[in-house]
């Protein structure tokens, strides 16, 4: 039988293997940080280039809308017999219905972003992965530790 200095497995220090470890960790925490910074800039960029065309677009179908309500107000104002009353009428009236529409559209909206996902979901996925990783090593080290001390 060998004796236990034939074997040529290098003893390493408990310093050692804490610095390795250490070094280790330092790694996978700045992997996953890499990740996440690059899957937010990601997102934040596609929402910043987008800006831009729906702010033109805001503007535009307001100007539109003021455009249409005058036009609108005027139909309704002369349905009325076109006096003061009557325009005074048809601006509330075409102001209501707007109103009711604009909060239907905001509630819509508010609704849509709170279903929006903004979170990073790939680095969330990749997180769980490796805390299943390390549950399940943790649990094999310690059914390795145990059959090794029998």
């Amino acid at each position: 039988m060998a004796s236990r200095s034939s074997y040529p497995y290098p003893e390493k220090s408990i310093a050692q293997v804490l610095t390795e470890f250490k070094d280790e960790l330092k790694d996978f925490a700045a992997t996953r940080i890499a990740m996440l910074r690059a899957e937010m800039k990601d997102k934040i960029a596609s929402i910043a280039s987008a800006l831009p065309a729906i702010a033109v677009g805001v503007v535009c179908a307001l100007l539109a809308l003021l455009l249409l309500c005058v036009a609108l107000v005027a139909v309704v104002a002369m349905a009325f017999g076109g006096g003061a009353g009557a325009w005074a009428g048809a601006f509330g009236i075409v102001g209501g219905v707007f109103l009711l529409i604009g909060v239907f559209g905001i509630m819509f909206g508010v609704s849509k972003l709170k279903a929006r996902n903004l979170m990073p979901e790939r680095t969330l996925r990749v997180l769980r992965q490796d805390q299943a990783w390390f549950r399940n090593e943790s649990q094999n080290g310690n059914a390795t530790s145990t059959r090794s001390e029998r």
